[in-house]
């Protein structure tokens, strides 16, 4: 069928709630291409939202889903357990950042990661109060919306919100937002709004995600870090999208020289299967009592022997340098590009996490710019997303693993496309 006949059978049968980037049907996929339902073939730089950091259909992956499969697809862990559960548990402890003891989780999606951690915050801390950031997104449940800081489209319509959650302003260079600007917010939030003794813990994204790829300033970690410590707050990263070699380093905290007390992970955690954990401090992760944690598909088996292939895949094929290796060579393209699109005024973010903005002279942003160079590059054969509280920001989420060669068409589709989005809008303007 045609992707139109598609489209209309879906809006017939689908909430309209459920919204699509695209108007193309994927019929299969394999590393960073992506084939409709028409034939025509295209360049995938959005990764499932980021969740396929190893590429489409990995064989390493796959034949560890294989091998899982012939044994069994599901018991649920809390009814009889499974030994590659154990496993990846102990091999996440191992390898998330802080020199202390750690214990895992697994559940099923981001959102539902996020709710547990912030659970297990408040089992642990006996507080109630979240703090979180402006722009920053956590998912789409009752608490995750009340973290996310960004209503539209995540939150209109469906207040109230949970009580106790708290913003402040996330750092944004492009914006004037500093993290010393950021960092007195929250001093004085506990001077007008809410006692300290009352906050169990505070919750970022060590680079923003939908918020517009911001990455957090090592000012920002180190002084939330002290904030915590001196006040007793549980300091959780939300690593849900800049995990597992995304950032150049296999957790986005590898960058900074403290440790978060909480981790959230999902999206490329298992390669495109659903997969989330929380990994903290042993004595926090063990304040729920015994039941209070779980649920019927998390740490499914699938999932759990995905993940431990994709973390051979990063250590052996090298993922993590390749990430700053690729990244780099982006934003050189992108640099190179500014002369011809002044509007990208800003490119920036760690590793393969790149994102570019788009600003006018008057520091406007400019979504529609930022929409017709994603729209520009679809019909080319390159698939891009936008993001940010303005919807002007093009982020770049190829898989990691993407041939050279693909990669060199991809950045000439971008740049083919920044051209003729940008004479588009010019027209549009005169």
């Amino acid at each position: 069928m045609t992707n139109a006949e598609l489209s209309a059978r879906r809006a017939a049968a689908i909430s309209r709630g459920v919204g699509v980037t695209t108007p193309l049907f994927a019929t299969r996929a394999k590393n960073a291409e992506l084939w409709d339902s028409e034939g025509k073939r295209f360049i995938d730089f959005a990764a499932g939202i980021a969740v396929v950091n190893t590429g489409h259909g990995h064989p390493r992956v796959t034949e560890a889903v294989k091998a899982q499969i012939d044994h069994f697809s599901h018991t649920c862990h809390q009814v009889a357990p499974y030994e590659n559960y154990v496993e990846l548990a102990e091999k996440l402890n191992a390898a998330a950042p802080g020199d202390f003891a750690k214990k895992a989780l697994f559940v099923t999606t981001g959102a539902e990661a996020v709710e547990n951690a912030i659970k297990i915050a408040r089992a642990h801390t006996r507080r109630q109060a979240v703090i979180a950031f402006s722009g920053g997104f956590h998912g789409r449940t009752f608490m995750g919306m009340a973290l996310t800081g960004k209503v539209q489209p995540y939150k209109a319509g469906f207040g109230p919100m949970p009580a106790d959650v708290w913003h402040v302003p996330f750092p944004a260079e492009a914006h004037g937002i500093t993290a010393a600007d950021s960092l007195a917010a929250i001093e004085a939030l506990f001077k007008s709004d809410v006692d300290p003794a009352r906050v169990a813990a505070i919750i970022f994204e060590p680079v923003q995600g939908e918020g517009g790829f911001y990455p957090a300033p090592a000012e920002l970690v180190r002084g939330l870090r002290e904030i915590c410590d001196r006040h007793g707050i549980l300091l959780i990263a939300d690593e849900v999208q800049t995990g597992f070699a995304r950032t150049g380093k296999l957790f986005a905290m590898d960058h900074f020289d403290v440790a978060p007390d909480l981790i959230t992970m999902a999206k490329s955690l298992a390669g495109g299967y659903p997969l989330s954990a929380v990994v903290g401090r042993a004595e926090v992760m063990d304040a729920p009592q015994a039941g209070g944690l779980g649920g019927t598909y998390g740490g499914n088996p699938l999932g759990i022997a995905a993940a431990l292939a994709v973390l051979d895949v990063i250590r052996d094929e090298g993922l993590c340098e390749r990430a700053e290796k690729l990244g780099g060579q982006l934003k050189s393209r992108l640099s190179a590009l500014q002369n011809e699109v002044p509007e990208m005024a800003d490119i920036r973010g760690p590793g393969f996490m790149v994102a570019a903005e788009f600003i006018d002279a008057d520091g406007t942003p400019l979504p529609a710019l930022a929409n017709a160079v994603r729209d520009e590059a679809l019909k080319r054969g390159l698939i891009l997303l936008t993001c940010g509280v303005y919807g002007n920001v093009i982020r770049f989420l190829s898989p990691i693993t993407i041939e050279d060669e693909v990669f060199a068409e991809a950045l000439d589709i971008l740049g083919e496309s920044l051209r003729a989005a940008r004479e588009v809008a010019l027209k549009d303007a005169a």
